[in-house]
């Protein structure tokens, strides 16, 4: 179990909050649900949970000062986790329906529809993550996770050139074609599954990320 740190599950309406409070709390962690600024501010963590549409969570999320509290705790270094379509809005957009909406930007990209033979991906599927991981750490290469979408970041375009600088991760999973599956960068990081409903390899995802700060 982890020591216990201080963790808001962000409450903007587009997210499974419950679950997610439930599994944060399982590996030892001290957990809120709020869309309060100064307690998604001041909290160890901030986890941003995102079920449906693209567009109507960067709608919630804004009207929720959810953008701006992001933006906040990562020029601090203050870790934020997202999750699902928390992960998605954090790439510079998502088209759906041949709709663009502009996400958060942290990360360059486009969320699009999955080309696969069956849609939405449902179900358990592995990962490839980096050896280097350390959301993965202590979890076995055929570890299983729970995935629920029909879109995805399909291109990796972030290169960082400056040796002063650490690279982003980036775990891949497949589904008719590889996809983004999650992402360490810094004080950010984000799965495209849902590691609350993971089982034992969620528990120790997130035990893993609540170790990380």
């Amino acid at each position: 179990m982890s020591t216990s740190k201080k963790v808001v599950v962000f409450d903007y309406g587009f997210g499974n909050v419950r679950s997610a409070e439930r599994a944060l709390a399982h590996v030892g962690a001290d957990v809120e649900i709020t869309r309060d600024y100064d307690r998604a501010m001041n909290a160890d963590g901030l986890l941003v949970p995102g079920v449906g549409a693209f567009s109507a969570c960067m709608t919630g999320l804004k009207e929720a000062r959810g953008d701006w509290i992001v933006e906040r705790r990562l020029s601090g270094g203050r870790p934020v986790m997202g999750i699902c379509v928390g992960m998605q809005i954090l790439f510079a957009r998502g088209i759906e329906h041949g709709v663009e909406t502009e996400g958060l930007d942290e990360w360059p990209g486009t969320v699009g529809p999955l080309k696969a033979p069956v849609v939405p991906h449902m179900g358990w599927n592995t990962v490839e993550a980096p050896g280097d991981s350390e959301l993965f750490a202590g979890l076995d290469a055929d570890s299983r996770f729970y995935f629920v979408h029909s879109y995805a970041v399909r291109d990796w375009s972030l290169e960082i050139t400056n040796p002063a600088m650490r690279a982003p991760k980036v775990t891949w999973s497949t589904h008719g074609e590889r996809f983004v599956a999650a992402v360490e960068n810094g004080a950010l990081w984000a799965t495209q599954f849902h590691p609350e409903k993971s089982g034992d390899a969620g528990a120790q995802l997130l035990t893993n990320w609540l170790n990380s700060f």
